[in-house]
C-alpha cells in the first residue's frame, strides 16, 4: 500500500505549478536577487528605485528585508536545521548582531511605515502600502525572534503583522502573499505547548498545522513575491515533520530556479541524505511528500 501512496503523491506533485516572482517591477527584481543570495545587487536595485520616487513605501521595506536576510546569513541562522531544532532557535549564545545593520533595518522600517500611512490616509485600500506595513511588522517580529531570541515577545509582535495580513486578504482580489503571515503564525502557534497557547491569542489563528500548510501552498502557487519563500517554509515543515522526500522535491525546484543560492543546494543534499536514511523512495518533483 505504501508504494502506491507514494506513487499518487508523486503524480500529484508533478501537476503542481509554483508562482514565479513577478520581475516587471524593481521590487520583484530585488526579490529575485535576494532569493539568489545576492544581497548587494538587491540593494542596488532598491536604491535606484528609491531615488526614482522617494515617497513609495514598499522599496524601503524590501531594502530592510535585504539587510535582515544578509544579517541572518552572516550569523549562520538561515540553515534549515536551525529552524528544525527549537533549542537552537531560543538559544541566546554565540550571536553577535551588527548594531549598525540593526539601526539601518529599523530606519528603513520606519521610513516604510511613514510613507505607507500617508498613502493609506488618502486611500485605505492601497495594496502596496498595506503590504509594506505587513512586511515591516513581520521584519520587526522576525528580528526579535531570530536575532534577539525574544521568542515570546515576538509572538506578541506577530499580532500586529496579522492585522495587516487580514486586511490584505480581505481585498478583492486578495493579496495572496499575506497568506504567508497567517500560515507561519498557524504553524508556530500550533507547535507551542498547550499551556503556552492559553496565553497566546492572535486573531484568526487557531494553531492548526494543516491550515498552516494550506495557507503556505496558496502563496507558493499564487504569491507575487513570497512564492519561493513559502516553498522554503513548506520544506522546513516537511523536515520538522520527518518527511524529507517532500523537502527534497521542493528544494529541487528551488535549486533549479535560483542556481546561485548556496543554501538551497546544501539543504537539497541534506534532504536527499535524510530521505535515503529513512529507506523510503524519493522523488524530485517540487511539492512532493511521503
Amino acid at each position: 500500500m505504501r508504494p502506491f501512496i507514494l506513487f499518487l503523491a508523486c503524480c500529484a506533485s508533478l501537476g503542481a505549478e509554483y508562482a514565479r516572482v513577478e520581475t516587471d517591477t524593481a521590487v520583484g527584481q530585488a526579490f529575485v536577487r535576494m532569493y539568489n543570495f545576492d544581497f548587494p545587487a538587491a540593494q542596488v536595485v532598491l536604491d535606484r528605485e528609491i531615488a526614482r520616487d522617494p515617497q513609495v513605501p514598499l522599496p524601503y521595506a524590501v531594502k530592510a528585508a535585504a539587510h535582515f536576510f544578509s544579517e541572518l546569513d552572516r550569523l549562520k541562522i538561515l540553515q534549515m536545521d536551525f529552524f528544525e531544532d527549537d533549542d537552537r532557535v531560543v538559544d541566546r549564545r554565540k550571536l553577535a548582531p551588527d548594531p549598525t545593520v540593526r539601526a539601518e533595518i529599523f530606519r528603513l522600517i520606519e521610513a516604510a511605515r511613514q510613507r505607507a500611512n500617508l498613502r493609506l490616509a488618502s486611500d485605505p485600500g492601497d495594496r502596496d502600502a498595506l503590504f509594506a506595513l505587513c512586511m515591516s511588522a513581520g521584519l520587526v517580529t522576525d528580528y526579535a525572534a531570530l536575532v534577539e531570541r525574544r521568542r515570546f515577545a515576538s509572538l506578541s509582535l506577530a499580532k500586529h503583522t496579522q492585522v495587516y495580513a487580514v486586511k490584505l486578504l480581505a481585498l478583492d482580489p486578495p493579496y495572496y502573499d499575506a497568506h504567508l503571515t497567517t500560515g507561519s503564525a498557524e504553524y508556530v502557534v500550533g507547535s507551542l505547548y498547550f499551556f503556552v497557547r492559553w496565553f497566546i491569542r492572535i486573531d484568526g489563528i487557531e494553531g492548526s498545522k494543516q491550515k498552516a500548510i494550506e495557507h503556505l501552498k496558496i502563496v507558493a502557487e499564487r504569491g507575487k513575491f513570497y512564492g519561493p519563500f513559502a516553498r522554503v517554509l513548506l520544506a522546513v515543515i516537511d523536515l520538522r515533520e520527518k518527511r524529507p522526500s517532500g523537502a527534497e522535491g521542493l528544494l529541487t525546484g528551488l535549486v533549479a530556479e535560483f542556481p546561485e543560492n548556496p543554501l538551497f543546494r546544501r539543504e537539497l543534499a541534506r534532504a536527499r541524505e535524510l530521505a535515503r536514511r529513512r529507506g523510503g523512495r524519493t522523488f524530485r518533483a517540487a511539492g512532493g511528500g511521503e
